[in-house]
């Protein structure tokens, strides 16, 4: 029977099942039109009372503080740990936080520099990891499920930054069957890696945008997954930048601003523009592209990072926003996802000082020489009904994700050419471990495209329909992972394991 036919009878309690998929039981559930409403529905209901405070000054991440006394050396302590927060007046939150904060402390370092961190899980009964999403770091320190930091115990990730590293990463927690919750319960940081030489001009400045989503009930509480997040990947009910609601950055008349963006939700798509300002993508997942593009929109699935330089040449308040999207839906309760406003950049009157022009060239990008071979993963979700209700499972050629199966292997320094094909209901972000690609091709309905530039990618958005196709070097042995970052879909099956041989 089809996704869609099992949603119109209701889904109510999710249970844990030993073949990675969502088990579900049919009770207490109303079919949508005749009163009833899906778990995320009541939630929202509750939280409609929840206002969040907006309009505060934009805050500058805390950065995580280099108690290396030596250059080329960062050496710091990143601890993992509940927390209390406040995001609405006179309620206080229960979240996971890195060092007290969430999102975590912003961690800065340099090409060719040594890094050294001391992660402490103070987590209750939980194991977690920190992975280095995007980052060029050896197997062993990769973060994956197969090696856990159990609650109570410390562990240091040490790995050198290599040159020509430099962009904008992320770290977020991932240990088997708990990364959804630990990230929407707070746990994400920013990660950028500087260069050397860097061709854009000082004068923007370097602002970091983290972009996450929360869920609040009345008593300020963040409730646990509903089966529709399940279904269909956590979409909170406000989107904050840097931990607050639309908060303002003042800047001067033709002034421009470098602007580094991360989708650090768990599963909420962000198509953005600004309205009153002129956006050129510089950079994405792996840094720099080789050139600025103009762009009057942008679209960020969860994992993505994106950098910008934003002009601002006329006064007045300047509102970054989100645009419509559709990435396919299962069953009620589909969030709002037009119209809102997530920074307004509120420009003087004055004028701001003269800068640089940006370099028509940025750095040089050499697509990837001929691949070796080819892979072909299929993107599939499957449900069926067995006696206790309703399985469902996100899969990838067929198989739900088992941490003790290798389902490729390759060869350190072999170019491949792998085609992703989406078969399901929504669109899943494609994330691979360990390295940068680069996407050469999408196809969707027998017509063939180019993307509009030539980058450095580690997370790209699969449409529902779409075959994206993408060159692909592993140069690090190890057992590395590739999976939807949907975070509920990967927890739930839509995750694999390849193991690059040297």
């Amino acid at each position: 029977m089809h996704r869609r036919g099992f949603l119109a009878a209701g889904l109510a309690t999710v249970l844990a099942s030993s073949r990675a998929l969502a088990q579900t039981k049919m009770d207490d559930m109303s079919m949508p039109g005749m009163g009833g409403h899906a778990g995320h529905d009541m939630a929202a209901m509750a939280q409609d009372a929840v206002i969040l405070p907006e309009g505060q000054v934009l805050r500058d991440l805390p950065m995580l503080a280099n108690e290396a006394d030596r250059p080329g050396l960062f050496r710091a302590r990143l601890t993992a740990e509940p927390a209390i927060a406040r995001f609405a007046e006179g309620r206080d939150t229960p979240i996971l936080a890195y060092n007290g904060m969430s999102p975590g402390p912003l961690i800065e370092a340099f090409e060719g520099d040594r890094v050294e961190i001391t992660f402490a899980n103070r987590i209750d009964s939980e194991a977690s990891t920190i992975h280095w999403h995007g980052m060029p770091v050896p197997a062993d320190q990769d973060g994956n499920p197969m090696d856990p930091v159990a609650a109570g115990t410390e562990r240091v990730y040490a790995f050198e930054l290599p040159e020509g590293s430099a962009g904008s990463y992320w770290y977020h927690p991932h240990p088997h069957g708990k990364t959804a919750e630990q990230v929407y319960r707070g746990l994400a940081g920013a990660f950028v890696v500087k260069a050397k030489a860097d061709p854009i001009p000082a004068e923007y400045g370097d602002t970091v945008l983290v972009f996450t989503d929360l869920r609040l009930a009345a008593d300020g509480s963040i409730p646990s997954n509903s089966m529709s997040d399940l279904m269909n990947g956590r979409v909170g009910d406000h989107v904050l930048v840097n931990g607050q609601k639309n908060p303002r950055l003042s800047v001067a008349k033709g002034a421009r601003r470098r602007l580094r963006l991360y989708n650090a939700t768990n599963a909420r798509f962000l198509k953005l523009a600004f309205d009153g300002a002129t956006m050129t993508v510089i950079g994405s997942d792996g840094g720099l592209l080789a050139a600025p593009v103009a762009a009057d929109e942008i679209l960020l699935s969860p994992g993505e990072r994106i950098e910008l330089v934003a002009s601002f040449d006329r006064p007045g308040p300047v509102i970054l926003y989100t645009l419509g999207y559709d990435r396919g839906w299962m069953g009620p309760g589909r969030p709002a996802d037009a119209g809102l406003t997530l920074l307004t950049v509120d420009v003087s009157e004055s004028e701001a000082e003269a800068v640089p022009q940006l370099p028509a060239r940025l750095r040089p990008i050499a697509q990837l020489a001929a691949p070796v071979l080819s892979r072909r993963l299929v993107l599939t979700e499957t449900m069926a009904m067995n006696s206790t209700g309703m399985e469902m499972g996100f899969l990838i050629n067929g198989k739900a994700f088992d941490m003790g199966r290798v389902d490729f292997v390759t060869r350190a320094g072999e170019i491949e050419l792998w085609e992703i094909v989406n078969q399901a209901d929504m669109d899943h972000p494609f994330h691979v471990h360990g390295t940068q690609f680069q996407v050469i091709e999408h196809e969707r309905d027998g017509a063939v495209s180019k993307p509009p530039y030539l980058a450095w990618k580690d997370t790209v958005n699969v449409a529902r329909g779409e075959t994206v196709r993408l060159l692909l070097r592993q140069d690090r042995p190890g057992q590395r992972m590739y999976h939807c970052h949907i975070l509920e879909h990967e927890q739930l099956g839509m995750m694999g394991v390849l193991d690059v041989m040297s």
